[in-house]
């Protein structure tokens, strides 16, 4: 059980590795040399969250799976207050991915029109300032810190975790500016 936090840590580590090296500029110029102009920009995005989602599995499955010790679960009075604002904060979040335009995060509308032959399959770049982007330039750095912290039964590998993804957050905050 003491090695676990530091097994979680290490998969966030190598996580927030790839992710961040994956949106980086430089990685994005060597898909456009290694694969073309074309052929990048339209698979780029999509092939970039699908790694983000497969390499963000582990941290999660090993706060699940490895030895763990709980330190306290909520009252259930409690429970009235943070289950709705954990609702609040996943209807946030999917508000905030739908103003965004979800296939276009995804990539799902990048690789369409690479498929469809269109010359140029990249989206031109747009800041939304509207609705809760009006409020907060990153409503998922916003909402996920809600929604992970306030569950009722918090164990050292869920602390663990959440320090972690709070911490990627924040530090990840400051590079996008």
């Amino acid at each position: 059980m003491a090695l676990s936090p530091l097994i979680i840590v290490a998969s966030l580590a190598v996580f927030g590795l790839i992710h961040s090296l994956l949106a980086s500029l430089t990685a994005k110029a060597h898909a456009r040399n290694l694969l073309g102009p074309r052929l990048a920009d339209g698979m780029y995005r999509l092939a970039y969250n699908l790694i983000a989602g497969l390499t963000v599995i582990p941290p999660f499955a090993l706060a699940a799976l490895l030895p763990d010790l709980r330190l306290y679960t909520l009252p259930t009075p409690l429970l009235f207050v943070t289950i709705p604002a954990q609702i609040a904060a996943i209807v946030g979040m999917a508000a905030s991915l739908i103003r965004v335009d979800l296939p276009r995060f995804l990539g799902l509308r990048q690789l369409l029109r690479l498929l469809s032959g269109e010359p140029d399959p990249r989206d031109p770049p747009v800041l939304v300032t509207t609705g809760i982007h009006g409020w907060t330039r990153h409503p998922l750095y916003t909402f996920s810190p809600i929604l992970i912290w306030l569950t009722p039964v918090m164990t050292l590998n869920l602390l663990t975790l959440n320090a972690g993804v709070t911490l990627y957050f924040w530090i990840g905050s400051i590079f996008e500016e």
